[in-house]
């Protein structure tokens, strides 16, 4: 309103200008066209020029904006539609989000009518379609957002996750890179690639995307350091199953060269270094190793480098003394010394080193290994049985933990075969489990568990002894030392004591964890 009466004043202020200008200045203007003469001042011809130009312009302005408004009517509906099918497609994705199959579909065919843009609609149908349970009709609208470019990425990625959703590793892989080479710096799309590749066993592959993952920041130094030396592993047993033991050697040497204190490196690059003939090199791996972490798969490369040089047990002890010097305080140095004077039939020296193991609370294998001893060196039978009871109770031997599912291994290996994840086992002794579909005691109700007790239910162990051997006839025992009735076990198979320390049924040698193929 203020710019209006503005304009008003400016005009009027012009048109009074002019008049007083042309007052001061009198003329005449004289006409004559095809016989017409027109006579009048300059100041009315003035006017008069100006009352028909504004008068043109009057009605040029009305003839352009009767020839604009059925375009602008258009434009009108179109916008109308727009903002219609766009409320539509938003509510869509509110069902979506809510779990509302219907009405998702309901929205997504309003927004395709009103938009009549397949790119804007496709994926909302697509996801209406996955909520409803119609994965065939999914796929193809994934599929049809392949053919254009500004929606290829949406399309591969909802193909990757269908993949991934039944099973399909291989197609979920190939859908992965096919997503990399659209969008190669997303983050997301190098870690699905990197998962799968080590799903897929495509350890290298899966080094050159972790490389990748590292210089576009998509993992952190960190992280990205502990993953590289166990991909490195995986590379080194890749390189062995192709039969390319150079290789093999080479990643599992840059994996110990990354991570020095990371053992399953040291184990993997001293065993194939024993295989390559380095002996010495090996050798000095194992004991600088020993130094700072006995193993017990360190002991076992240890005697399988020597027996090359050793040709009796008693060498061998003397041999195993020598790895005792690097760290002779610890229990695996004993226990190590101890199972080659086992084999070597030195009871003495065997006993001194498993009682020295044995000082704090000796583990299951120590016990078995002492019951071992007392029947080959042809001890009391109630020793014997002493120390089977003992490892019963005793605190499980060491395994590699599965630090996310809990599974337990004989053998590392860069994925835990139970849940798949990188780099999560860990050596360190397994919490004791309860035997499968029975309560622990410590949660049952005190009635219950004194109904228990006076019933005889009593739950036990699977490795508990229920009750000890009946005597030999005579009280005569076998000319080898060994006691003639086997200890039983709960299911009534007898248990054996092996020279290692474990023990064995009738059926095969039982195994604490599971062993891999």
């Amino acid at each position: 309103m203020i710019r209006f009466t503005i304009s008003i004043i400016v005009a009027l202020g012009l048109v009074v200008a002019a008049s007083i200008w042309f007052s001061d200045r009198p003329g005449a203007v004289s006409i004559e066209w095809q016989g017409w003469l027109i006579e009048m001042s300059v100041g009315r011809f003035v006017l008069a020029t100006a009352i028909v130009v504004a008068a043109a312009i009057v009605v040029i302005g009305f003839f352009r904006l009767i020839g604009r408004t059925p375009g602008r009517i258009r434009d009108s509906l179109r916008t109308s539609r727009r903002e219609r099918g766009y409320r539509a497609l938003t509510q869509g994705m509110v069902a979506v989000a809510a779990g509302d199959p219907d009405e998702a579909n309901r929205h997504a065919r309003r927004a395709d009518v009103l938009l009549e843009e397949p790119p804007l609609t496709m994926l909302l149908s697509a996801q209406a379609a996955q909520l409803n349970g119609d994965e065939d009709a999914a796929a193809r609208y994934f599929n049809n957002m392949l053919n254009r470019p500004e929606t290829a990425f949406l399309g591969v990625r909802g193909l990757l996750i269908q993949a991934q959703k039944i099973g399909d590793s291989a197609g979920a892989l190939n859908y992965a890179e096919r997503a990399y080479q659209l969008q190669p710096k997303t983050p997301w799309v190098l870690n699905t690639m990197f998962n799968l590749q080590i799903q897929d066993g495509r350890w290298r592959a899966a080094l050159a995307t972790l490389e990748e993952a590292v210089k576009r920041r998509a993992v952190p130094a960190d992280v990205a350091r502990n993953r590289r030396a166990t991909v490195l592993m995986g590379c080194s047993a890749e390189a062995e199953a192709n039969g390319d033991m150079v290789e093999a050697l080479r990643f599992a040497k840059r994996a110990n060269a990354l991570a020095p204190d990371f053992l399953p490196a040291v184990l993997r690059t001293a065993d194939l270094t024993i295989r390559a003939g380095k002996i010495r090199r090996a050798a000095r791996m194992i004991h600088s190793a020993w130094a700072d972490n006995p193993h017990p798969d360190l002991a076992r490369l240890y005697g399988e480098m020597e027996s090359r040089s050793a040709d009796d047990d008693l060498k061998r002890v003397k041999l195993f003394e020598r790895l005792l010097s690097f760290n002779p305080d610890h229990m695996e140095s004993h226990i190590a010394l101890a199972q080659a004077a086992l084999a070597a039939e030195l009871w003495g020296e065997a006993r001194n080193h498993l009682e020295k193991a044995a000082v704090e609370a000796p583990s299951a294998r120590v016990c078995r290994m002492m019951a071992n001893l007392e029947e080959r060196s042809g001890g009391d039978t109630d020793a014997v049985h002493g120390w089977l009871l003992r490892a019963s109770t005793a605190p499980p031997d060491a395994a590699w933990i599965c630090s996310d599912c809990g599974a337990a291994w004989e053998s590392w290996s860069p994925t835990c075969d139970e849940c798949t994840a990188l780099g999560t086992l860990n050596w360190e002794p397994p919490a004791r489990a309860r035997a499968a579909g029975l309560p622990s005691p410590d949660t049952k109700d005190p009635a219950e568990r004194a109904a228990g007790a006076d019933d005889g239910d009593a739950p036990l162990l699977e490795d508990e002894i229920v009750e000890p051997p009946p005597e030999p006839p005579g009280g005569q025992k076998e000319d080898a030392g060994i006691s003639p009735d086997p200890a039983p076990t709960i299911d009534g198979t007898a248990t054996h004591i092996e020279p290692n320390g474990s023990t064995a049924t009738d059926a095969g040698t039982a195994a604490d964890t599971p062993k891999r193929d």
